[in-house]
């Protein structure tokens, strides 16, 4: 029999052993039983958010938040393993950025269309060209204003630029990093730009809200230092794996014609149906709504293939935790802390009283249809793009992603969210109540 001592020695070791909130491992290393879908992949880069524990007083406890793969209960129970399981629960606090080689390669994404951006964009580039001598991918569009092509001093920099196209070329496998100049929607983009691992993102509030964007340009020389570094904090910030499969009911012989359609033919009488499937990585929200339709939006929704309700109303939303702070909550949802794994839903406008918003674990899989007697169609957006409408027969499968987005901090992952709060959305400001004078305490 052995002795409490050496029974508590395991699990000691067990909760030392937990890494990040999700698996980022370093080159080389063998992920075999973990189900990594970066298996066999070699990159220059990599994420680790545990630091060296040197000394354990000094230390704060980690993984203690909540159940993983490897906790137990009680001297004989204990959860079973699963090989493909994609995140451990993690004290925020300890995820730190680092380098296995230092990045040189960088890619700035600027706001499209805005000529306050300009200068600042300038003055990024030749920093990192000339003062640290990285490698800058520019998206080809940006360089197309007239500002940018017309001026004759940068035209030298702009020639050691290395140039891309939105759903043309894939850059993944080439950027260590990635600097954001404007306002939210420039990190929606660029985590848009990544299907599979996402670099660490740096992100600039030179826009209007700013939420997302905790960085001020002021003293951009000295903290894009630090981060080449690897001296920050990091917010794994959790993303939705959308696959909308689409049906496409036409005649046989038009179907036979057309012979780029590819996708699983189904016979049905005198017409054939040819499903095709999407996919797309969502940082916000998945939004389903009734469109340019009079009528409720009349949506089965399921998960992991229990129908669980039908949501009669203008449509709901399924977001991250870092979308609960968009459109969510101003349709009623809760805040919830990107470090929170769980999945959000919000209806909108339900016709109902009783319908609130729910939230869900990270590892279920939610299933959007058409209710069969639906008298109009749907519409659905990702990140508030490429919308498109849904009609009967049409899927759209939901689940949590194992790509997050690494938003570097510029504290730390609480604090940051907090004054966000505070500065953005000015949560729970209100003129503060006057105290009682000595006399009236006495009543």
């Amino acid at each position: 029999m052995e002795s409490r001592k050496d029974a508590a020695r395991p699990r000691k070791q067990q909760a030392a052993r937990l890494d990040s909130a999700y698996s980022c491992c370093a080159d080389g290393e063998d992920m075999r039983g973990r189900g990594n879908p970066m298996r066999g992949r070699t990159k220059s880069r990599s994420l680790s958010a545990s630091p060296a524990l040197g000394n354990s007083e000094d230390v704060r406890t980690r993984s203690l938040h909540g159940p993983s793969p490897v906790t137990k209960f009680g001297p004989k129970a204990c959860m079973l393993q699963n090989p493909k399981a994609i995140m451990h629960i993690q004290d925020p606090a300890s995820q730190q950025l680092t380098w296995n080689k230092p990045p040189k390669s960088v890619l700035v994404i600027k706001k499209i269309r805005d000529a306050s951006l300009l200068q600042p964009f300038k003055e990024l580039c030749i920093f990192l060209t000339e003062s640290k001598n990285m490698i800058v991918y520019v998206e080809r569009k940006v360089l197309e204003d007239p500002e940018i092509a017309n001026d004759e001093s940068f035209g030298v920099v702009i020639k050691k630029f290395c140039t891309f196209r939105e759903d043309y070329d894939d850059i993944s496998d080439r950027v260590d990093f990635i600097i954001c100049l404007g306002g939210d929607g420039t990190l929606l983009y660029a985590s848009s730009l990544f299907q599979e691992s996402v670099p660490p993102v740096m992100a600039f509030h030179l826009g209007s809200l700013g939420f997302l964007t905790p960085f001020n340009f002021d003293t951009y020389q000295s903290q894009v230092t630090q981060i080449i570094e690897g001296n920050a904090a990091i917010i794994l910030r959790s993303r939705l794996k959308v696959k909308v499969v689409k049906e496409l009911r036409e005649k046989k012989k038009a179907v036979q014609d057309r012979g780029e359609e590819k996708g699983l033919i189904v016979k049905n009488g005198e017409s054939e149906i040819s499903r095709r499937t999407v996919q797309y990585q969502v940082l916000n929200e998945v939004v389903v709504d009734r469109g340019p339709s009079s009528y409720l939006s009349n949506v089965d929704l399921f998960l992991d293939g229990h129908l669980i309700t039908t949501v009669q109303g203008d449509g709901v939303i399924v977001s991250t935790p870092t979308g609960s702070t968009a459109y969510a909550v101003a349709a009623g949802a809760s805040m919830i802390h990107p470090n929170v794994p769980a999945i959000l839903i919000t209806p909108i406008c339900p016709h109902s009283l009783s319908f609130r918003p729910i939230v869900v674990p990270a590892g279920v899989e939610l299933k959007i249809m058409l209710c069969p007697d639906a008298r109009n169609t749907a519409w659905v957006s990702f990140d508030g793009r490429k919308r498109q409408e849904i009609c009967h027969g049409d899927s759209i499968t939901i689940t949590t992603s194992c790509y997050p987005v690494p938003s570097i901090c510029f504290r730390d992952p609480v604090n940051d969210w907090f004054e966000s709060l505070a500065e953005c959305l000015h949560w729970n400001v209100r003129k503060k109540q006057n105290h009682f004078i000595a006399e009236e305490e006495e009543y």
